[in-house]
């Protein structure tokens, strides 16, 4: 691999915007950042032309389905889509056929995405009511943490009994990552909805039925537990303005670095594009867990990242099949496939005004990488891997055509952005042109700086 030389770009990271030069090493990290560097013999010139270069997207909670429901996703076409949406690094969930409830599925795991990956990958423990010994032997260098789900999920990874939860925020090395909905509740409302409609309710209902006061009283539950045992919690996809009380305000770190929050809290794309509304327009296809509420919801999670309320934004990327989507309601699965235009969504909240720029990178890929420990990745920093988005404003509407992910549908076909990803690099090397994929996959396995 040659030396590269991006020029002229708008450099934005660690809550600024300046005007230079990037020089990335043919070791494929990030050599030279400056005001003006001189082209070398033989570099590789990109003229940047004014637009912004940003550290690669890390979106620390996507389901890629591997290994058990192929059908619908892979690792290797659910990175090359988040590649093209300036995604460089993917937090993969364990809730996959078989889960990944023990070091040998974690392992099996990371062998599938070695040289299929496109971008830079790193999976997820779970917990079980029956794993507590698996978890407590987690080396904290093989995963970013253990995700135990708090509310309804695939097989038997719902996490339900007291005495095991105790010991798994007591116990558990590495951080706890939560889905927080309590299936209780939301078993006795979908009753009460099959009793009236039958299997066919309609899709406006889900925020209804997967309801606030499920989401509210997991999340207590989680946050209480955390403060019992000084646990490292953070809280996925928050979906309420509700929730929001429960957590702390403030920046993620200290002026050196370290971590000032115990307890973080995460929302999604989706909760900040969509709202109960566009059930009417996009129905099943919108349908995820937590649901989507209401307009309200949606703009007091927007105006919690501008507070730092909430510390991070992903995906929850989750992709299935039109024909699965297309069932009734009762067995339409949850969950929407998001990789390849989170990025350029985001950038929509900033067109409209929301927060800046700045922001976005903060959420996107700096707080991840503080706080999974990510050794050397989520900011432009010489000595960093060379995990470049090049972003344009220019616009462009999104065409089913276009979708790289295996389901093969958007739920933002239609939707116009003002900006597109013009270029990503992942580990220096070229993956996404703007047009089309460029190159062999070039991931690498994530690295924890614990």
């Amino acid at each position: 691999m040659t030396q590269t030389l991006i020029r002229n770009a708008r450099l934005v990271n660690e809550g600024r915007i300046v005007e230079g030069d990037l020089r990335i090493d043919a070791d494929g990290r990030i050599a030279a950042i400056a005001g003006e560097l001189s082209a070398r013999q033989g570099e590789h010139v990109v003229e940047a032309g004014g637009r912004w270069l940003l550290p690669g997207m890390i979106d620390d909670q996507v389901h890629f389905r591997e290994p058990g429901l192929e059908h619908k996703a892979d690792i290797a076409s659910e990175s090359a889509a988040a590649v093209a949406g300036g995604l460089t690094s993917f937090m993969d969930m364990p809730n996959t056929s078989p889960p990944t409830l023990n070091a040998g599925a974690l392992q099996d795991k990371y062998d599938r995405a070695a040289g299929r990956a496109r971008a830079n990958y790193a999976f997820y423990m779970g917990a079980s009511n029956d794993n507590l010994d698996h978890v407590r032997r987690i080396d904290p260098l093989t995963t970013p943490g253990v995700k135990v789900f708090m509310g309804a999920s695939t097989g038997n990874m719902l996490v339900d009994d007291p005495d095991t939860l105790d010991g798994i925020f007591r116990e558990t090395p590495v951080p706890i990552i939560t889905h927080c909905e309590d299936t209780p509740t939301i078993d006795a409302i979908q009753r009460e909805y099959v009793a009236k409609y039958g299997d066919d309710i309609p899709a406006q209902c889900h925020p209804d039925i997967r309801s606030r006061e499920a989401c509210i009283k997991s999340t207590r539950l989680a946050l209480a537990l955390a403060r019992r045992h000084d646990t490292r919690l953070h809280v996925l996809h928050i979906s309420t303005a509700d929730e929001l009380a429960l957590f702390e305000a403030g920046p993620l770190v200290d002026a050196d670095g370290r971590l000032r929050k115990r307890i973080t809290a995460e929302t999604c794309i989706h909760f900040l594009r969509f709202e109960r509304a566009d059930y009417a327009r996009l129905g099943h296809l919108i349908k995820c867990n937590p649901a989507i509420k209401d307009a309200s919801d949606r703009s007091a999670l927007l105006a919690a990242l501008a507070d730092d309320v909430i510390d991070v934004l992903a995906t929850d990327h989750a992709p299935h099949t039109l024909a699965e989507k297309h069932n009734p309601y009762t067995r339409a699965p949850s969950g929407l496939p998001l990789v390849q235009f989170a990025l350029v969504a985001a950038l929509e909240c900033v067109h409209e005004g929301h927060f800046d720029i700045t922001r976005v990178v903060q959420k996107f890929a700096h707080a991840p990488a503080q706080l999974f420990d990510v050794a050397g990745r989520g900011f432009l920093r010489e000595g960093y891997f060379a995990d470049l988005v090049l972003v344009e404003d220019a616009p462009f509407t999104v065409q089913r055509g276009q979708v790289l992910s295996k389901c093969g549908w958007s739920p933002f076909e239609g939707t116009t952005f003002r900006s597109r990803i013009a270029s990503t690099w992942v580990n220096g090397r070229l993956a996404w042109d703007g047009t089309q994929l460029v190159g062999e996959p070039a991931g690498q396995r994530l690295a924890f700086a614990r």
